[in-house]
């Protein structure tokens, strides 16, 4: 089934490969696009790409940060001695000895000698290729479990949004209500200013004519029209699942279109008042919708 998601999460992963441990630490927050960025040891530029890849499986927005750990085993790191070239060393050194031109070479002088003590932490390639792939291994189950944590954010948020605009649908129904009250309403009010400046020999025809005039600029059904398409189709984004962030934005400012039209086109003190209570909900919407991937 289909799920909203947010963009903000956390997630840790640990793994260990040929004498190597590592943590993978990977957090996302809210973001226009999708940004990654990478902290990784030196030597790991090759399996860069590969980590965007898999990002890019997953995810479609938010700014994530990951960062990788990378030790070696204690044991595995220990000191080896290159025997062939102390060996080697040694029988270089024999007829020097021999002639009584040198002392025979002390053992810790031999060990400072570049190459014959070192440490194992070179790795061989095939194990190099195989601990890459189980480091890749490792991130995407790390971006899988920051995933899951999005999802949990996107179902709160779904709570909320679906919260609102059944806010939002119930007060453009209480908007329809007191809007076809409101040609009676125009029609004793411009009768009664009509009054007071002519008196009462104006015709009725004429003054029908200008109240017609004044329900059509006052009419607001067409932007009721328009937030019950708007209304429907944010409720089909939402169950439809992300990526719906930025479809949401953007009915988000629909919504304020109308409302805007809405208050503008207002009469009297009711319908402002539901406007003004639209557009509040509506920029409440509009923030939750800014967590939405």
């Amino acid at each position: 089934m289909a799920r909203l998601s947010g963009m903000t999460g956390f997630a840790r992963t640990e793994g260990q490969h040929a004498g190597w441990n590592w943590t993978w630490e990977v957090r996302s927050v809210n973001g226009k696009g999708l940004d990654l960025r990478l902290r990784m040891p030196p030597g790991y530029d090759a399996i860069e790409g590969p980590l965007r890849d898999i990002a890019r499986t997953v995810f479609t927005r938010g700014s994530i940060q990951a960062g990788l750990t990378l030790a070696r085993d204690a044991t595995a790191g220990a000191a080896v001695i290159d025997e062939a070239r102390l060996a080697a060393l040694i029988e270089a050194s024999r007829p020097w000895v021999e002639s009584g031109k040198v002392a025979p070479p002390a053992f810790d002088g031999l060990l400072q000698v570049k190459g014959v003590l070192k440490a194992e932490d070179e790795i061989a390639e095939d194990d190099r290729e195989a601990l890459h792939s189980a480091l890749l291994t490792s991130f995407e189950t790390a971006v899988r479990a920051l995933m899951a944590a999005r999802e949990d954010e996107g179902r709160a948020l779904a709570a909320i949004l679906n919260a609102q605009v059944g806010e939002i649908e119930t007060l453009a129904a209480k908007a329809g209500q007191t809007a076809s009250a409101r040609i009676d309403t125009i029609r004793e009010r411009l009768a009664s200013r009509i009054a007071d400046l002519v008196g009462s020999d104006f015709p009725e025809e004429r003054l029908a004519q200008e109240v017609a005039v004044l329900a059509l600029k006052a009419d607001v059904r067409e932007e009721l029209d328009r937030l019950g398409a708007h209304i429907a189709t944010a409720r089909d984004l939402i169950a439809a699942g992300s990526p719906a962030g930025r479809k949401l934005d953007f009915l988000s400012q629909e919504f304020n279109r109308e409302a805007n039209t809405l208050c503008s086109k207002s009469g009297d003190s009711d319908l402002t008042r539901i406007g003004l209570a639209l557009k509040t909900v509506i920029d409440q919407f509009r923030e939750q919708v800014q967590n939405v991937e």
